[in-house]
């Protein structure tokens, strides 16, 4: 998709260098690869991608945190910040704009499911309480939860692209005990559910969720920084560069439960990769603040969302929205870490 590409050099952890200019061309789904465009196919097939030039990058050290949500209302507001953040990218960039829109539906039930589970927690001497367990995503999933799927399910079946509506469908058909094993195969991590509606369903249900176990954990990471959430072991979905002195600190953030830790710059996520010279970074001219952080090593790639660059950024729906990135870096022989919650 984008042409007159050439690797730009890495020089210093904190510089960048280079620019290679590219030239714009409708944003094709079909060359996207297996992501969201099998469930959702969203309407963007004609929009103009912006015309990026990428430049290279290197990067420094890092730990682990639970930072990005200290409690309860910290965490409501994190979801009213990111349906803000989605509504206005959404009409800033056209090539994005089903996708952004849809997440918007989805974000508004996560809001007030985990508005609800907040109310349960406080209700309740058990129930979501994990304060004292220090493994607890190794719990067996709340049976109670599926009694809220179909509320789900039914937002989306009134409001979601066509292939999700009908997916949705053929779910609510099914009873409470079906529904329990879907988000059970998901919650255990089993590898049941490929990327495809069941997993975006379950995924996107239980984030809420996942979110409220990780608050209530008594985790404290003090060992080897990990490659997977130290709090329910998944990949990471994307990266952050968060200003720090007069360069930036990278972290990682959980696709499942958006836990946030601090991670080494010069260090491929998927492979544990040290060479700086295997660890090109590419950035657009018109989505600066968005990096393709690649590997060619095991071939793979995470999008970064630089704070250093855009500090009204909202890091999981700008990654959502750099859509172009992604059909670059596939179109490079990349292929992406971890999906996110929308399966891009």
């Amino acid at each position: 998709m984008l042409q007159n590409i050439r690797r730009c050099r890495l020089q210093t952890p904190t510089t960048a260098s280079g620019s290679c200019r590219a030239n714009a061309e409708n944003y094709n789904p079909a060359l996207t690869g297996p992501s969201i465009r099998k469930t959702i196919e969203c309407s963007y097939s004609n929009s103009s991608v912006p015309k990026p030039s990428l430049s290279g990058i290197a990067r420094p050290e890092a730990v682990t945190d639970n930072r990005t949500m200290s409690n309860v209302s910290m965490a409501q507001n994190e979801w009213q910040r990111r349906i803000r953040r989605a509504e206005k990218l959404a009409a800033q960039y056209s090539f994005a704009a089903e996708i952004l829109r849809f997440y918007v539906t989805v974000a508004r039930f996560q809001e007030n499911f985990y508005a609800e589970l907040g109310k349960s927690v406080e209700n309740s001497s058990t129930g979501t309480k994990v304060t004292s367990d220090p493994e607890p995503f190794a719990r067996p999933l709340r049976r109670d939860l599926a009694g809220w799927f179909g509320k789900f399910l039914s937002s989306v079946e009134q409001s979601g692209p066509a292939p999700l509506r009908e997916a949705a469908h053929e779910l609510r058909r099914g009873d409470e005990a079906s529904h329990f094993n879907l988000l059970t195969a998901f919650w255990n991590g089993t590898g049941a559910l490929p990327p495809g509606p069941s997993d975006f369903f379950a995924h996107a249900f239980l984030q809420p969720y996942a979110v409220v176990i990780r608050l209530g954990s008594p985790l404290h990471w003090n060992g080897p920084v990990p490659f997977l959430c130290p709090f329910c072991k998944r990949k990471p979905g994307l990266g952050v560069l968060r200003p720090l002195g007069d360069g930036g600190q990278r972290s990682l953030v959980c696709s499942f439960c958006l836990a946030e830790w601090e991670f080494r710059r010069i260090v491929c996520p998927g492979c544990g990769e040290e060479n700086h010279a295997k660890l090109p970074v590419y950035a657009a001219e018109e989505l600066n603040h968005v990096r393709v952080e690649a590997c060619d090593s095991c071939r793979t790639y995470i999008k970064t969302v630089d704070m250093t660059k855009s500090g009204l950024a909202e890091p999981i729906v700008d990654e959502m929205a750099a859509i172009p990135l992604d059909v670059w870096a596939e179109k490079q022989g990349y292929t992406k870490l971890q999906l996110n919650l929308l399966q891009l």
